[in-house]
């Protein structure tokens, strides 16, 4: 399919970095999904949080477990957990192979409503802008789960990272777009870090 042999993929190079440098460059990428039927679907990364290794609120910062050993292979993976039983979230596995670091991306604007969405939602209260924006929201909107958990981030594998568009690109140079960089959300330790982004001017930013 066209769609696996993009140009525009990023590279497990590009992604081994620490989470600080990678998580701000992510806003603007595109999180590209490949369902089991061949349905892509694609959203805007607008929101993102990093952890890194020595951070209290990283899933690596005791040990290595059967959850988190992801985290501590080379850049390029994708890491899926669920919180409250219920809840999915998906993070970016970054910097060098050893050392336990990961983005967490916390919403994305989506190109269009999935399928599978349209007939649950109420046209006059669930917003498309809206329907991502969250950890939870997006991993519900593109059928992400524990089973991509330890999936290489590459075209044909089911998820997969874009480059910036040039419009994207463009508007950020000439300041029509700016980012926010603050404190991470619903955490007990590490609150006070601010390794948190946000595109300022998408309505699809979980919180601000």
């Amino acid at each position: 399919m066209p769609s696996a042999l993009t140009p525009d993929a990023i590279t497990p190079n590009w992604l081994s970095r620490c989470a600080t440098e990678v998580a701000p460059d992510l806003l603007g990428c595109v999180l590209v999904r490949q369902l089991p039927d061949g349905q892509i679907l694609r959203g805007v990364i607008v929101e993102t949080e990093a952890y890194t290794p020595g951070d209290p609120a990283c899933h690596a910062y005791r040990r290595r477990t059967a959850r988190n050993a992801v985290m501590f292979g080379p850049a390029g993976w994708a890491y899926v957990y669920l919180i409250y039983g219920m809840y999915h979230c998906f993070n970016v596995v970054t910097d060098l192979d050893g050392v336990p670091s990961a983005v967490l991306v916390r919403a994305l604007e989506l190109e269009a409503l999935p399928p599978w969405l349209d007939s649950r939602l109420d046209p006059k209260r669930d917003k498309l802008h809206r329907v991502a924006a969250g950890p939870g929201k997006l991993c519900r909107a593109l059928q992400i789960d524990l089973s991509l958990t330890m999936t290489p981030l590459a075209p044909g594998q089911g998820l997969w990272l874009e480059r910036r568009s040039p419009k994207f690109q463009t508007q950020l140079d000439s300041g029509a777009l700016t980012f926010v960089q603050t404190t991470r959300i619903g955490l007990t330790q590490g609150a006070d870090r601010p390794w948190r982004w946000y595109v300022a001017e998408s309505n699809s930013v979980s919180k601000r």
